[in-house]
């Protein structure tokens, strides 16, 4: 191994050790880099929740970083339109975005599986696990190193509710229902005989108000009454069925990417992580309380019976398998999925 090598094996596990919480000596060869600056642009508004965790994130970089790599945050849409930040960022019109790989899996199938899988893993940490443990990780960065980007890390955090301004208690109540929805949830609902339409997040509360759609998936509990879907939506279906656990993907640049010296690579991978965790810990708290404040609004909370989702899953599966497309790499991580889930027991 030349010395070269050893410092960068060094300076990494320098920067991994940050993941652990504690306070971080930055390395000499991290203060010996010129500074990098990058745009990237979120998934979310200004001031919500997940925003917040956002600017968390880029903040944890700089840290990691010894202030040398800075990424200037913006919220959905303030440089380009939410539907046009996957060709933005790979034409190199800023560095980094924040994206749901659901929107785009009408291109990439892989990518119907790397954002969600309806009656799919229960536990976000199940599905976490299969990123970090199981290839996930090596699949997305397959996928998406074919359109000229490098995926970073997701965030995976739990359920995203099903809200409604109709009253929906069993599987059979979503036929003929209008509903948006996204990536894998589209085509699994749209085989439960709702009529999907996939429109943008900023877009739905719109949606609901003016009845163009029954019912909605958009975001967490919280997000979700920060966005006022309390108003417009007065019953709150869960569990989320469609969308048990969810993943967003920090998604660069590979060019931009691939100029980084690896410190500043590692700091990405270690603050990605780092957000993952302590959003999927701050959503399982707030959900308790935020509940408590859509019944407030007049909201209706519906659970819906275990035994009714169970029996739906089999028709999800044949969504799955279709929403692969014939598509080699769809298909091996749905396989490897597939496996996973029969070794924790979810399916048989």
């Amino acid at each position: 191994m030349t010395t070269t090598n050893r410092t960068r094996r060094a300076t990494l596990k320098t920067a991994l050790a940050g993941a652990a919480g504690a306070s971080l000596a930055t390395p000499a060869i991290v203060r010996a880099q010129s500074a990098v600056t990058w745009r990237m642009q979120a998934l979310w508004d200004g001031g919500t929740t997940p925003q917040k965790f956002e600017e968390r994130f880029v903040a944890r970089v700089a840290e990691l970083t010894g202030g040398k790599f800075k990424i200037s945050l913006f919220a959905a849409g303030q440089i380009v339109p939410a539907a046009q930040a996957f060709d933005a960022v790979r034409g190199g019109a800023f560095e980094m975005m924040k994206t749901f790989d659901g929107y785009e899996a009408g291109k990439i199938p892989t990518f119907a599986f790397t954002s969600t899988i309806p009656f799919g893993f229960p536990e976000s940490d199940q599905y976490e696990a299969w990123f970090y443990e199981r290839g996930g990780l090596d699949f997305a960065r397959q996928a998406y190193g074919a359109a000229g980007l490098f995926y970073v890390a997701p965030t995976v955090y739990g359920q995203e509710p099903l809200h409604s301004k109709v009253p929906i208690k069993t599987i059979a109540d979503l036929r003929g229902k209008k509903g948006r929805f996204v990536g894998l949830a589209s085509a699994v609902m749209g085989a439960l005989g709702v009529a999907v339409t996939p429109l943008p997040t900023g877009e739905v509360y719109s949606a609901l108000d003016k009845g163009v759609i029954d019912i909605a998936d958009r975001g967490d509990l919280t997000a979700n009454f920060e966005a006022g879907l309390a108003e417009v939506a007065k019953y709150v279906v869960l569990p989320g069925f469609h969308q048990p656990t969810t993943a967003t993907a920090y998604v660069a640049n590979r060019a931009a990417y691939d100029k980084l010296p690896p410190e500043f690579k590692a700091a990405l991978a270690v603050a990605g992580r780092e957000i993952s965790g302590s959003l999927r810990q701050h959503i399982l708290v707030s959900d308790a309380t935020v509940l408590k404040k859509y019944v407030e609004k007049g909201c209706e909370i519906i659970r819906f019976p275990e035994a009714d989702v169970a029996a739906a899953r089999p028709k999800a599966m044949e969504a799955w398998r279709a929403a692969t497309k014939g598509d080699a790499l769809a298909t091996k991580v749905l396989d490897s999925q597939i496996a996973f889930m029969k070794e924790l027991g979810l399916i048989a």
